[in-house]
Formats: C-alpha cells, structure tokens, sequence
C-alpha cells in the first residue's frame, strides 16, 4: 500500500472567529453555530490565526474530553497550514519509517522521546546496523512571510536548550540534526526568525558552524492528509 502521510480525521468546515487563552479558539461552522475548539498549538500563531479565514476542525467522541473539537487546518491568502503541532513528530517519524527522507537513508532503527540528559528529552533517536546514532530534534513551523518561513514565532527558551543539547551531542561523537517541518506550501527558503529571538537565531548559526545539521521540509496538505514535502533552502 502506498503511504500517504499523516492520514487527517474526518474534517468539519467552519470560520475562525477568534483564538484566546492561547489553546481555545471559537469556530462558527456552516450552520452559523459557534462552537469551541482545543487549539493544539502553544505559539504565537502569527499569520496563521486571521479572524474570518476558513478552518477545519476534528470532532472527538471521547467522553472524558472537555472540549470535543480540535483545530487542525487554516487557509491564508497563499496557503492552507496545518496548525496541530502533534503532527510533525508523527510525520517525520512515520516518513522516515518508510524510506523518504533521503538524509536518514543509513538507519534502520528508531526511538522516540529519548531521554540524553536529566531534564531533556529529544525527539528522535536514529540507529544504523554497525551502531551510529543520530539525535533528531522537530520543530514546527507556520510563520511564513513573502515567502520566508521562519522559527520560532515567540521567543523559546526550550528551542534553544534542545540546540544546546545537539551541540553537546555532537561533541559526544554523535550525529545531531535539527529538522524544521513547515506545515504549509508556500516556502521558498527558510531562516530564524531573529527578529522574534535573537538568542534562539544566533544560537542556531553557532551550533551548525560546529557540526549540528539542519534539514528542512515543507508540507503537502489537503483535508485529507498531510505528506511530507520538498527541502526547503536554508538561509542563516
């Protein structure tokens, strides 16, 4: 069977009202009710959150959840996103578990949430037959502006611990990558956003002039599914 990527649940259309208390966002679906969704997604969202613009939302039929409804795609003017920032972890791995991300060939094996030191954990472990490993850490991301896609969209003291992590990683003998998933289609290159985090920017220039790589990839996204995408250049 061929693989299609992150398989989307059943999708309800609606229009983003408004999004608050950064994981609630209020949806008016086709039949001019409101409802409310969980919005799994602990950024700042710029761009990608506009009042008006169309959504799509999943329906749980889980008793225990406060809140049925779940937010997972948006269409801007150039683009739709995905905005559920579980995604990407499961992408990733479930596309490298099927051969199609061409700089991870080597490997065979995979772990995830690996623990590499007393409070930090990383997204992906990779091994090959002969014993080398490297350490995958995911960031999402959405903020696209003319073009540029960039991260992070708020200032993130954990994404710059996790660099720290694949730095010393590296230095233990490791390979260690830093991988941005783009969760939309209108790319063309990507950069740190500095003017967002400086720290975050300079640290990620620092820590691949030393060894830690990086790899990129848009988003191919429809109601259905999301599939992982092309390269996306780098520009630091």
């Amino acid at each position: 069977m061929d693989y299609n990527g992150y398989e989307l649940p059943a999708l309800i259309q609606g229009k983003l009202v408004r999004r608050y208390k950064r994981f609630l966002a209020d949806v008016e679906l086709e039949n001019k009710k409101i409802v409310v969704a969980h919005c799994p997604n602990s950024g700042s969202m710029k761009g990608c959150a506009t009042p008006g613009a169309p959504v799509w939302i999943s329906q749980s039929d889980n008793p225990k959840r406060k809140l049925k409804y779940t937010w997972e795609l948006i269409q801007t003017n150039s683009s739709m996103v995905g905005v559920n920032t579980q995604v990407p972890n499961k992408l990733v791995k479930s596309s490298f578990e099927n051969g199609l991300v061409a700089e991870f060939k080597e490997y065979t094996k995979v772990k995830s949430e690996v623990k590499t030191s007393d409070h930090t954990r990383l997204d992906l472990l990779l091994e090959n037959e002969i014993g080398k490993t490297c350490y995958v850490e995911i960031k999402n991301s959405t903020l696209v502006e003319d073009g540029v896609a960039m991260f992070p969209d708020a200032v993130t003291t954990r994404g710059q611990k996790h660099l720290d992590e694949l730095l010393w990683l590296k230095r233990q003998g490791h390979r260690a990558v830093i991988f941005y998933l783009i969760q939309r289609m209108d790319a063309k290159v990507f950069t740190p956003a500095a003017m967002i985090d400086k720290v975050y920017a300079e640290k990620l220039k620092y820590v691949l002039e030393n060894g830690v790589e990086v790899v990129t990839r848009d988003a191919v996204i429809d109601t259905g599914s999301i599939r992982l995408g092309c390269p996306v250049p780098v520009r630091i």
